[in-house]
């Protein structure tokens, strides 16, 4: 079977057989796209200021564990802005999409060492379908900020689940859900992968993969970043927590290196869970 994983380079490509293959599978494995220097980048951007940290809230995964989540609907114009907009995320992202594609959300998601919560299985079109977004055009870029191994809670995949279609969805503990009894006999004709990933790496994945995570009880921090798209043509038919088809200005991947805005988070606007109908909030 041929790998849907690669190695980023400088020459590396969306090409027609990287795109059959996302589409057969679901999803690309691209090692290294954000490289050591651009990574610290991130770190310093998420570490040296609460900007984005101070406005995650708690999300219960039905037990006694929750992850902190913050979630921004625009860019902005910080490091992890640049990241969103660069020809490396938001370009990649427009091929795969098979066109125009604009930021759909952004999120940093916490798995704090020894208290972290899981995440359970789901599509991220269960929640999308549910702000009218009525076509599953839409795709997520998760990044690693640090380690992600089974120890820690990494992201879990049904390989080639996407091609079942939406699952119905239903609220569990603070998070939406996919019905478990579909779930399992989907398990039986897709393969389940733990996708273990380096700082940088990134997986680019169908918006109807299904995948989950789970608990963190390393001593290990688990964050990750998670860049969302959606077709232009995707346009949600009512407006709702995320945007509306917004033009999306895209930077050359140098600007992740060059930029030094680590504080200012203006123009991201932050959303606030207790107005989103799809998960349920701990606490702020």
């Amino acid at each position: 079977m041929i790998s849907a994983e690669f190695q980023f380079d400088q020459s590396f490509d969306i090409t027609e057989d990287v795109k059959r293959l996302y589409d057969e599978r679901g999803y690309i494995l691209i090692r290294g796209l954000l490289d050591a220097e651009e990574v610290s980048q991130v770190k310093k951007t998420l570490e040296e200021s609460d900007a984005i940290t101070k406005n995650a809230q708690g999300i219960s995964d039905g037990g006694e564990r929750e992850s902190k989540l913050a979630i921004w609907r625009y860019p902005g114009s910080d490091v992890t802005g640049m990241v969103v907009r660069s020809e490396k995320v938001a370009g990649f992202s427009e091929k795969l999409l098979g066109g125009e594609g604009y930021m759909y959300s952004c999120k940093l998601m916490m798995k704090e060492p020894l208290t972290g919560g899981k995440h359970l299985w789901h599509q991220d079109y269960g929640y999308w379908y549910k702000n009218c977004c009525l076509f599953p055009d839409m795709l997520s870029v998760f990044i690693p900020v640090d380690r992600c191994v089974q120890e820690n809670g990494c992201l879990e995949i049904l390989e080639g689940s996407h091609r079942c279609g939406r699952v119905d969805h239903l609220m569990v503990g603070g998070q939406t859900g996919a019905d478990m009894k579909r779930v399992m006999e989907i398990k039986k004709r897709c393969p389940h992968r733990y996708v273990e990933m380096e700082p940088g790496d990134a997986l680019f994945f169908h918006c109807n993969l299904l995948h989950s995570s789970g608990i963190n009880n390393s001593t290990m921090r688990r964050w990750v970043l998670i860049c969302a798209f959606n077709k232009a043509t995707n346009n949600p038919v009512y407006e709702h927590e995320y945007p509306q088809y917004t033009k999306l200005n895209k930077v050359p991947n140098t600007a992740i290196r060059d930029c030094n805005n680590y504080t200012d988070v203006s123009g991201k606007s932050f959303v606030d869970l207790r107005n989103d109908k799809t998960v349920r909030v701990v606490r702020t």
